[in-house]
């Protein structure tokens, strides 16, 4: 008899067909159909937490989740099942890094004001249209994982701006590529930010990291890019800023919640870039996040040990391990 894999949402391009060929594969999106008894499980957008996983029942090994947000799951209450939790956290690092910058990009040099102009939307002015060079321009990165390094590596040495990077768990000896500075100071990277980018875990510790006081630490007229989890930062402050003119501008991937309500002040703003919490989702991107669950869920399907633990010690759980 083979096991039961369960996803809220269908793995694609050519990963729901390679777990098929050892698992048989239920889609429910409520978890409280075909989805008890599963041995996995594949969560989409969803809330797992202690009172689902029993509902699912014994059989459940792991729960896997596709990118790096694993806000969703409540990790102690899997551990203490015997229940493992992976993501994929290589996956989505380019497409990520790029969006950010695509951002970053597009409301400093005033990009959609142009379009909007070119199509006859509004009247513009052309020297309403003037941008911000970044060369020499001071980068703030909160957050120096994955998506945080890259973002860096590419404003430092392809756009040569002076990036300073906090994140309190990177050693500030560790190795940065030139033009690149780690400091354990939040509010001196505020301070300096003419480009503020956000790279952070959603965590009890990054809840909220952003409100008002740290969003007056930059300096008036500075850009503000989101691209990681809306609950970081604070968003009644940063409508209240953007709305004072704190801000030139932002650029913004992530809200909270999600999808915001459509009478968000901050989709009406002329001067805030907004994408669907869409980063990550690139070809090669989505791709990647696909096969990760994939690989993984075939390897605790046979016993194997997989890279991505959010818990290693939980290993090896329900797993018959080899």
């Amino acid at each position: 008899m083979k096991p039961k894999v369960a996803m809220q949402f269908g793995l694609r391009l050519g990963a729901l067909e390679r777990i098929q060929e050892v698992a048989d594969v239920v889609i429910d999106p409520t978890l409280a159909g075909e989805a008890v008894g599963a041995d996995a499980l594949v969560l989409g957008g969803g809330k797992c937490d202690g009172e689902v996983m029993d509902r699912l029942g014994p059989n459940l090994k792991v729960i896997a989740r596709p990118g790096i947000g694993v806000d969703s799951v409540d990790i102690p209450a899997a551990t203490a099942r015997g229940i493992l939790v992976i993501n994929t956290p290589d996956a989505p690092t380019e497409s990520t890094a790029e969006h950010a910058v695509a951002l970053m990009m597009t409301v400093c040099k005033r990009v959609m004001a142009g379009d909007r102009m070119m199509r006859g939307d509004e009247s513009v002015d052309r020297s309403d249209l003037l941008g911000t060079e970044l060369l020499d321009r001071n980068l703030g990165v909160l957050g120096y994982g994955r998506i945080g390094r890259r973002v860096a590596e590419i404003c430092a040495l392809g756009l040569r701006m002076n990036v300073m990077v906090y994140d309190p768990i990177v050693p500030l000896d560790t190795p940065t590529p030139e033009r690149v500075t780690l400091t354990s100071d939040m509010d001196a990277v505020l301070k300096q930010a003419d480009v503020l980018t956000i790279h952070v875990p959603l965590l009890p510790q990054t809840r909220q990291l952003i409100g008002e006081r740290e969003m007056h630490l930059m300096p008036k007229g500075s850009y503000f890019i989101n691209a990681s989890r809306g609950p970081v930062v604070d968003e009644a402050a940063l409508i209240r800023c953007m709305q004072e003119g704190h801000f030139a501008a932002a650029g913004l991937d992530v809200f909270d919640p999600e999808p915001p309500d459509p009478s968000n002040p901050l989709l009406a703003m002329k001067n805030v870039v907004t994408t669907p919490h869409i980063a990550s989702g690139t070809d090669r991107g989505v791709y990647a996040m696909m096969h990760g669950v994939a690989d993984q869920i075939i390897q605790i399907l046979n016993g194997e040990k997989p890279p991505y633990l959010l818990d290693p010690n939980a290993w090896p759980g329900r797993v018959k391990a080899k």
